[in-house]
């Protein structure tokens, strides 16, 4: 089941984001009282033509209801309301906002749909400031939805390298901006005598309300106090019902469906760290996890977003449902094997062994950075070549002469990769690996790295006859040939990650390699990678070699001219 798709993230974001940009800019209009009603004022008639046109009611109102829904289905998908205190704080503070906003947009948009006023800022701010319920109610949603607005947009854009950077710039205005707000709220009321009242709120927002709505005033429309409270009532009272009707149908759907009745039985995670933890189909890994306290990586808050959470499954992982577009896209951006997943949209139906594969204590401001090591266990070929001498070549040369040698040197050995179908891992140094078999198999694999090897030093060859004028002596190579299990994928640091591998396999070809110049060989080959090759090379000496570090020795070939080998193509 695909719950959380890619679409789907993508319209939170940005409902979201059209949000922020309304209440940013609502709350710069407020800040302007500072100078004067008369510069808010202004302000509003300049913004407020867009958001009253088609597209812009649109899209304030089109996002409202979107963000909102997309709320409640997040809250009804959770099998468990465990969670990290933003995720709790951003939940409780978004669904807040709408009871705290119900009576203002009665009294301001429904006042102008319904009974064709427009509600300037001069009656507004009468009636909250006179009003101290109004007043109270009115700088809590400041402050509430100024918090989700800040909490939000952090852990959205928190991902981002460039954030990282300019965060410390941000934090002074999320801090002034609603105290910004509130001085200005202050010096309006001044200037328009409310806090100097000496009679009753009553009677001077009741004044208020028969001047402005007076024939000689703003409007023409004749209509009596009460009808218009009681119109806004209503509406007020009508978006207060619809709310809370909502979250409550949301809330009594999910305890229905956590039900023992519904539940469908359990499933059982085993933890890496030797835990047996029991869940109930459809709860994500991660949701299994934080319900039995365990911490777990997930910087994004389980949207998806980031990779953190993911974790290698072990035994199971094959009966598990396809990714979604969603875990897909995040997952292909690190190149992750096929049994690794996200723990927040993997919901395993069957018992799984999993291993996170990020520190639990994983901090944004930490040593994380995307990509980091992700890779599977499989058969490869690791091919090790070495630039003979090169110290010896390094001192008899200037160092442009060696850095335009060097260059060549990895040139030719590129090709020469392209060629026989590797896959250029890792530099290192005067050498590199290489790896085969990635995409056309282990015994494709070996007779490519062969032939590869064979091309390698034709290349050589013809470098050197074409240099015999720039060198001293001709240049030598060395290259190690074995294959076997490994750690293959994406590793190495965050602004530079390749594709490469670790493992036994990868150390024993260096090895080899190492041990070419101590046989006078260019080439040393394990006697397994020819078998797979299905190559003859009776007619080329071989021996036991012993590897550093390994009790049991590798059965090697060593080949003093490549052009010698016959192997088919």
């Amino acid at each position: 089941m695909k719950y959380l798709t890619l679409f789907e993230r993508r319209l939170r974001i940005t409902t979201g984001l059209i949000l922020a940009c309304y209440i940013t800019i609502h709350l710069s209009n407020h800040i302007l009282g500072l100078v004067s009603l008369e510069a808010m004022e202004n302000m509003r008639k300049f913004v407020t033509p867009f958001w009253r046109s088609w597209f812009g009611g649109l899209l304030i109102y089109g996002s409202l209801l979107t963000h909102f829904a997309l709320a409640l289905v997040s809250l009804y998908r959770r099998r468990t309301l465990s969670m990290p205190a933003w995720e709790l704080a951003q939940l409780l503070l978004g669904l807040s906002i709408i009871p705290l906003l119900a009576s203002h947009v009665a009294s301001t948009w429904g006042a102008r749909v319904l009974q064709g006023y427009d509600i300037n800022y001069e009656f507004a701010l009468t009636r909250i400031l006179s009003n101290d319920w109004a007043l109270s109610r009115q700088g809590l949603l400041l402050l509430v939805a100024w918090l989700h607005v800040v909490i939000g947009l952090h852990f959205f854009l928190r991902l981002f390298r460039w954030y990282r950077g300019w965060r410390p710039h941000f934090y002074p205005f999320a801090i002034l901006i609603p105290l910004l707000v509130i001085m200005s709220m202050l010096r309006v009321g001044s200037e328009l005598g409310i806090w100097g009242q000496n009679a009753t709120e009553s009677s001077y927002v009741d004044q208020y309300w028969e001047n402005f709505f007076a024939p000689s005033g703003i409007n023409e429309i004749r209509l009596t106090k009460p009808a218009v409270k009681s119109a806004s009532q209503q509406l007020a009272d009508g978006i207060l019902i619809s709310f809370y009707a909502l979250l409550l149908l949301t809330l009594a759907a999910r305890a229905w469906r956590n039900s023992p009745r519904m539940r469908g039985g359990e499933v059982t995670v085993r933890h890496i760290n030797g835990q047996v933890l029991s869940g109930l189909p459809g709860q994500t890994i991660l949701e299994i996890v934080r319900y039995h306290s365990i911490p777990h990586a997930s910087l994004c808050g389980g949207r998806g977003r980031c990779t953190t959470c993911r974790v290698r499954i072990g035994a199971g992982w094959s009966e598990l449902e396809p990714p979604s577009a969603l875990e897909k896209f995040a997952l292909d951006r690190i190149g992750a094997a096929p049994n690794v997943r996200l723990a927040c949209q993997t919901r395993p139906l069957k018992s799984i062994d999993i291993t996170p594969l990020m520190p639990p204590d994983l901090d944004i401001d930490g040593e994380w950075h995307e990509g980091g090591v992700s890779g599977e266990e499989r058969e490869v070929v690791a091919l090790f070549v070495d630039l003979r001498d090169s110290s010896r070549f390094s001192e008899h040369h200037l160092p442009y002469d060696v850095v335009f040698i060097l260059n060549r040197f990895f040139l030719e050995m590129s090709e020469a990769l392209n060629a026989s179908y590797g896959h250029y891992a890792q530099f290192e140094g005067d050498g590199l690996l290489a790896l085969y078999g990635l995409n056309r198999g282990l015994n494709r694999g070996c007779a490519d790295a062969i032939r590869g090897a064979i091309d390698m030093q034709a290349r050589i060859d013809r470098l050197n006859r074409k240099l015999s004028n720039d060198l001293k002596d001709p240049l030598r190579i060395g290259i190690g040939i074995h294959c076997g299990q490994a750690i293959v994928g994406t590793m190495g640091p965050p602004t530079a990650p390749n594709y490469s591998a670790i493992g036994d396999c990868v150390n024993a070809a260096a090895r080899l390699q190492t041990q070419s110049k101590a046989l006078n060989a260019v080439i040393v080959v394990s006697a397994e990678v020819v078998r797979l090759a299905g190559a003859d090379f009776s007619g080329f000496p071989s021996q036991q070699i012993m590897l550093r570090g390994k009790q049991q020795s590798v059965l090697a070939y060593h080949i003093g001219n490549p052009g010698d080998i016959a192997i088919e193509a």
